[in-house]
C-alpha cells in the first residue's frame, strides 16, 4: 500500500510539474490568433512625399507602435485612387491590409464609369482621419479683396476669369465648379499637372485665381505674392485663424475639403475594426500628431466608423449633383 501511495504521489507531482511547465511556456509566447499577427500593409492612394503621404506615414508609425507591429506604407497612386482601392478590395479581410482613401472616394462614383468595385459595399470604414481646406487665392493683378469682390467681378465679366487647379476632378477643380453653381457665374477652368505649376502661373498673372491646397499656396500668401480670400472648409483653419471661410463670406453652405479616411476590406472582423478605430483615434487625438497634421495643412478628425460612412455617403451624393449640374461627362 505505501508503494502505491508513493507511486500515485509521484504521478501527480509529475503531471502537475508538466502542466505548470506547459502553461509557463504558453504564457511566454503570443497566443495563436491574436491581432495583429504580422506587419500591416497600409495602401496609400497618393504619391510619396506629398502632404497627404506625410500624414499617412506619421499615422502608420504611431499606430504601429500601439499595435506592436510595423505598418508598412505602400504608395499606389494613379487613376484617382482607383488603383489603390482595387488592391484593398481584393485583399484578405484579416486586418493586415488597410487603405487610406482620398477625397476622390466621394467623387469617383459620379466621375468614373464602370468602377471595378462598390466602395461602400466592398470596404469597411474605420475612421475619418483628417480634412484639409482649399484656400481661395487671387493673383496680384486683380483688385479683389474679398469673396464678395470676386463674385461681383465674375458676374461682370462672364467667361473672363480663369481658375487653375492641380488637375481635373480634384478638390481645387470641384471647389471652382461648386463656386460657379452657387454664385451663378461663369469662369474658365484651367487644369494643370500638379499644384506647383498652377501656383507658378497664378503668381505670374497668367490665370486669375485658384482654390489651392494650403501647402501649395501658403508661402506665396505669406510673401504677399498672392491674396488669400477665404478657406473652403466649414470652420476656419488654425494656421490662418484670421482668414474667414467662404461660407461666412457670403456663400452659406459652401464647403469643400481634401479628406482622408482609413478603411479595410469588407468582412474584416468587427473586433479588429473596433481595435483599429480605437488605436487610430487615440493617435489622431495626440497633441503631437494634431500639430503635425495642422502644419501639413490638414485638420485632424478621428471619427467612429459609422460617422466616416455617413460622411462618405453625403460626399458621394453632393459631388454627384455638382458633376451632373456642371455638365461633366464621366470617363
Amino acid at each position: 500500500m505505501p508503494l502505491v501511495r508513493i507511486a500515485r504521489t509521484t504521478i501527480v507531482a509529475v503531471i502537475s510539474t508538466t502542466i505548470i511547465a506547459t502553461t509557463g511556456a504558453h504564457a511566454a509566447q503570443p497566443a495563436k490568433g491574436t491581432y495583429p499577427e504580422r506587419p500591416i500593409r497600409l495602401i496609400i492612394a497618393q504619391a510619396p512625399g506629398g502632404n497627404a503621404d506625410i500624414i499617412a506615414r506619421a499615422l502608420a508609425e504611431a499606430m504601429g507602435e500601439r499595435l506592436g507591429q510595423t505598418i508598412v506604407a505602400d504608395n499606389r497612386p494613379g487613376a484617382s485612387g482607383i488603383i489603390a482601392t482595387e488592391l484593398a478590395v481584393k485583399a484578405p479581410p484579416d486586418g493586415h491590409t488597410l487603405l487610406l482613401v482620398p477625397s476622390s472616394f466621394g467623387v469617383n462614383p459620379a466621375a468614373r464609369r464602370n468602377l471595378p468595385y462598390d466602395q461602400l459595399r466592398d470596404l469597411a470604414p474605420i475612421t475619418l482621419v483628417a480634412m484639409a481646406p482649399n484656400v481661395l487665392v487671387v493673383g496680384p493683378a486683380l483688385p479683389i479683396k474679398s469673396v464678395a469682390d470676386l463674385v461681383n467681378a465674375a458676374k461682370a465679366n462672364p467667361g473672363k476669369l480663369t481658375y487653375g487647379s492641380s488637375g481635373n476632378l480634384g478638390s481645387p477643380h470641384l471647389a471652382g465648379e461648386l463656386f460657379e453653381l452657387m454664385t451663378q457665374t461663369d469662369m474658365v477652368h484651367v487644369p494643370y499637372k500638379g499644384a506647383a505649376a498652377a501656383m507658378i502661373d497664378l503668381v505670374a498673372g497668367r490665370i486669375s485665381l485658384s482654390f489651392a491646397s494650403l501647402p501649395s499656396a501658403i508661402a506665396h500668401i505669406r510673401s504677399g505674392r498672392l491674396q488669400a480670400l477665404a478657406v473652403t472648409t466649414e470652420k476656419r483653419f488654425p494656421l490662418m485663424p484670421d482668414l474667414p471661410t467662404v461660407s461666412e463670406s457670403g456663400l452659406p453652405g459652401f464647403e469643400t475639403s481634401a479628406w482622408q479616411g482609413l478603411v479595410a476590406p469588407a468582412r474584416t472582423p468587427p473586433a479588429i475594426i473596433k481595435r483599429l478605430n480605437s488605436e487610430a483615434v487615440s493617435v489622431i487625438k495626440q497633441p503631437a500628431m494634431h500639430e503635425r497634421m495642422v502644419q501639413n495643412g490638414a485638420a485632424p478628425v478621428g471619427s467612429t466608423p459609422e460617422e466616416l460612412w455617413d460622411f462618405a455617403r453625403k460626399q458621394i451624393e453632393k459631388w454627384g449633383k455638382v458633376i451632373k449640374a456642371a455638365g461633366i461627362t464621366p470617363n
